[in-house]
């Protein structure tokens, strides 16, 4: 019998569409921008804000444009899976600069259909149909941080 590995416990409570659609965005930053996943976020329900530090002020154009990729991304209907990888085989795209210490050699690994891949130990949806609509209520700039805050908007019901 094969031994299961042990993850890390989570501290938190994350309401999946909410911390599945910060996956999303984390990889519309990085695609738009070149810039590194969100160093500072803070998921709840309602709302939420992510942090990402770029050389310049984005427009607002491609501030409209980060809204519409999500959303686009989104309705792609991608499953959004999990499964466990050594950290020795992990895939080279994979980022681990925010993982705690104490992690292990064992690490879960999150991925949005082909769009997103990463080591998260969060509570996701099952597929990004269950979002809902995604919407940037502000953004603003200082000293080289971006912080967008954003909300969902429920999915349309389908009878």
């Amino acid at each position: 019998m094969e031994e299961q590995p042990t993850l890390n416990a989570h501290n938190k409570e994350e309401y999946p569409p909410m911390h599945t659609a910060e996956h999303i965005l984390n990889q519309t930053m990085i695609r738009l921008f070149g810039c590194s996943r969100s160093r500072n976020t803070h998921i709840e329900k309602k709302k939420s804000k992510a942090d990402y530090f770029l050389p310049q002020e984005p427009s607002r154009e491609e501030i409209a444009e980060i809204e519409r990729l999500v959303n686009e991304t989104i309705d792609r209907h991608l499953p959004v899976t999990a499964s466990l990888c050594r950290r020795d085989e992990l895939p080279p795209q994979i980022d681990l600069s925010k993982l705690p210490p104490e992690a292990g050699d064992t690490l879960r690994i999150v991925a949005v259909g082909d769009y997103d891949l990463c080591a998260c130990i969060g509570a996701h949806v099952g597929n990004t149909a269950e979002i809902g609509r995604f919407k940037i209520t502000t953004a603003d700039y200082e000293e080289g941080r971006l912080r967008i805050r954003f909300k969902l908007e429920p999915p349309a019901q389908t009878s």
